[in-house]
């Protein structure tokens, strides 16, 4: 089936990439990309890198911040000229005090690549910028595994304050109530969430779920329940299935889960979420955001760590066919779902809308990774939605490396895209 769309896809895919904007238009974003490509290519200075990047929260002064790095940089073999000048800029106090301000400038500047803002409110200047151009988001308030009940408590007063103020930002912006679209994630939901007592985590997310689900419902918005790792998959979907299969929320509101292709039980899942969703009509209809996964080195080096074979596939390749094998599934099956493609890779958006052939489709990118594509799809007239991130730079800290993992993986498609391979290569089929 994938062969006889390679035309049409690469139609598209050629399209796409002609309406790309300009990177001399972003410099800033240009000498981001060559860290990050600096960083890729030395595992050791990648992994010190990261080192850093999560210890900096608990820094407590400009010195103390400077002599992590130092001490991380010194463990280096080899390093680039611009590091060594940095280790030797730590040596007196008034350098150690002038490279812990350009560090903290530096992770500031990273995590705002990624992160739209600290709290709804102050995100909501880039929610307007998104929305002026055409662009859809969905804000995800950072935060996940609570280890208190208070904790859960306030994270769930915090979904209910945001989805309050992404009612009244969509309303001054003139757009309809279904614009304010927030993702959740049930960790952060309960402190009990355990894969040896799942009935405990799921009635405890749930006492906090539903009341979300009704705000949601009186504001016309969209709740979307975001998928983490593995040992937490059984639990959420239950959850969700259970509480959207209840009478009161057959008429709404607007809600949706995620579907992770990285999973090699993933085609088993969505037979389970069709299958459901044929037992159980609502209107609207449920969202599935079809996502490649995020946590494959926490799935992978868990499953190794007990002698397990991994869950996901190890083969960037194999993940790719059953990514677009789960996105023709899906939108074979609309009306039933609603059909939204997460990716960066412009082969697998190019196959999903050459597959649709101008079916109903919503294609998503996340903040700070798929921006360039976002613009080039809106430009072409696609219904885009922009993944974004909201919360302080400590919540965000397990979000933030995730991404840098996800963007410095020497076999991504945004590192194949960063040195330049032609687009040819990178609409080849998987």
């Amino acid at each position: 089936m994938a062969s006889d769309l390679q035309p049409a896809i690469l139609e598209v895919g050629r399209a796409l990439d002609a309406a790309y904007p300009s990177r001399t238009r972003n410099p800033l974003k240009a000498i981001d990309e060559r860290a990050m490509a600096l960083a890729a290519t030395d595992q050791e200075l990648k992994a010190a890198l990261f080192r850093f990047v999560d210890v900096t929260p608990a820094c407590r002064s400009l010195d103390d911040l400077a002599r992590h790095l130092t001490g991380f940089l010194d463990e280096l073999p080899e390093r680039p000229p611009s590091l060594d000048m940095a280790v030797r800029m730590a040596r007196s106090r008034t350098g150690r005090a002038a490279l812990g301000a350009a560090a903290a400038a530096g992770v500031r500047h990273m995590a705002h690549r990624f992160i739209a803002g600290e709290s709804p409110r102050a995100a909501r200047g880039e929610l307007r910028g998104l929305w002026s151009r055409g662009v859809a988001a969905s804000v995800d308030l950072l935060g996940e595994a609570t280890v208190s009940a208070a904790e859960a408590d306030r994270y769930a007063a915090r979904c209910a304050e945001a989805l309050d103020e992404l009612a009244e930002a969509a309303a001054a912006s003139d757009l309809p109530a279904a614009d304010a679209n927030l993702s959740v994630k049930v960790s952060a939901l309960t402190p009990l969430m355990r894969p040896d007592a799942p009935d405990l985590g799921r009635e405890d997310a749930a006492g906090r779920l539903r009341p979300l689900l009704r705000r949601a419902r009186e504001l016309g918005a969209h709740l979307h329940i975001d998928m983490e790792s593995l040992d937490s998959l059984e639990t959420t979907l239950d959850l969700v299935l259970d509480l959207l299969g209840e009478e009161e929320f057959a008429g709404g509101p607007s809600a949706g889960l995620v579907l992770q292709a990285y999973l090699r039980d993933s085609p088993a899942e969505l037979d389970r979420i069709l299958a459901w969703a044929r037992s159980c009509p609502r209107t609207p209809p449920l969202v599935v955001r079809l996502v490649k996964g995020a946590y494959w080195d926490h799935e992978v080096v868990e499953a190794r760590q007990h002698g397990w074979s991994p869950p996901v596939f190890e083969s960037k390749a194999d993940c790719d066919r059953n990514f677009e094998a789960l996105t023709r599934r899906l939108l074979d099956a609309a009306p039933l779902v609603r059909v939204a493609i997460a990716s960066h890779n412009l082969r697998s958006v190019a196959h999903a809308i050459a597959y649709a052939d101008g079916r109903e489709l919503e294609l998503q990118v996340l903040r700070g990774l798929g921006d360039e594509l976002g613009q080039a799809l809106a430009t072409r007239g696609h219904r885009v939605r922009v993944y974004c991130p909201v919360g302080d730079l400590v919540a965000g800290m397990a979000y933030l490396v995730r991404r840098l993992l996800e963007n410095t993986a020497n076999d991504s498609f945004l590192g194949a895209q960063a040195r330049g391979a032609p687009v040819e290569e990178l609409l080849a089929a998987p």
